[in-house]
């Protein structure tokens, strides 16, 4: 099975979605990372649900997922954008107690909001936030697109500790392209009847073909999927100025430099005391380290 997302359409209607498949790319996630088998779950749900979200909004630029909880699951990001680059992290509360492996959604978070950030390439960043309230990622992702956008759409996700999956279905508000007045509720409802196990072990096609066999559903090349980090030196180092000049200098003295690590895929960046020097010095965005 590839990474892959397959975007498609109901003929004759506005209603379109969007499903896709994570096998190498969700392992690499979780090959940089040792969370609890609930947390991996819901961080494959995230991860294939970003990757939704991304291909649906047409975004140039990055698309981030952001789960913040009062639970034992203190935060779950996940971000991807147009390329088809993903990455995602988890983090647990401090002192947590180690949720069990069947751990439910609610159970994890608690209390809490997702955010949804749009960043991009060239204009504004945007970002829309909604609470926690649905027993599941995809019950609180769909209550963001009625309260945010009013754009009906339901999501469905899977995942396993080697495989995520999800569908996107998503009406559309152009109803002169809509000859079929039950085309929303009727696929939503087929939809519905999808188990976890087709959408980890199936190729999009064949669980399309078992969902729709009876409707006319055009199919669109699918479009390939990995694992990348976008961390770099200078976003390092841009992220090292935010602590101000004073902790920057406390740094240096105690250590003799800066070491410093990505959260998502543990590279490490190492920053001596002239480069932080000219950091400081410098009233613009932080020059080239070499």
């Amino acid at each position: 099975m590839t990474d892959q997302i397959q975007r498609f359409l109901f003929e004759r209607t506005n209603v379109r979605g969007e499903i896709v498949t994570l096998e190498r790319a969700f392992g690499e996630v979780l090959d940089r990372h040792d969370y609890p088998p609930a947390v991996n779950h819901l961080l494959g749900e995230l991860l294939a649900a970003v990757a939704l979200l991304t291909d649906t909004v047409k975004l140039d630029g990055t698309l981030s997922l952001e789960v913040r909880g009062q639970g034992a699951l203190a935060l779950l990001m996940a971000e991807s954008n147009p390329g088809g680059e993903l990455r995602a992290i988890a983090r647990l509360a401090e002192d947590a107690a180690i949720p069990s492996e069947n751990a439910a959604f609610r159970e994890l978070v608690g209390e809490g909001q997702i955010m949804i950030t749009l960043d991009p390439t060239d204009g504004h960043r945007y970002q829309g936030i909604v609470a926690l309230e649905q027993d599941s990622l995809a019950g609180c992702l769909a209550a963001y697109f009625d309260q945010s956008e009013q754009l009906p759409t339901r999501l469905w996700l899977a995942a396993d500790g080697q495989r995520a999956g999800g569908l996107l279905l998503q009406r559309l508000p152009d109803e002169s392209r809509n000859l079929d007045a039950d085309a929303w509720e009727r696929t939503v409802h087929l939809a519905d009847t999808v188990k976890d196990a087709e959408l980890l072990g199936l190729e999009p096609l064949e669980v399309l073909r078992r969902l729709y066999h009876e409707e006319t559903v055009r199919v669109f090349d699918p479009k390939a999927l990995r694992f990348s980090c976008t961390c770099s030196r200078e976003r390092m180092a841009s992220g090292l100025m935010t602590l101000g000049e004073q902790e920057l200098r406390e740094v240096l003295v105690e250590q003799g430099g800066i070491e410093t690590q990505c959260h998502f895929c543990h590279a490490r960046y190492h920053f001596t005391v002239p480069e932080v020097e000219a950091m400081l010095a410098s009233e613009e965005t932080p020059p080239t380290l070499h």
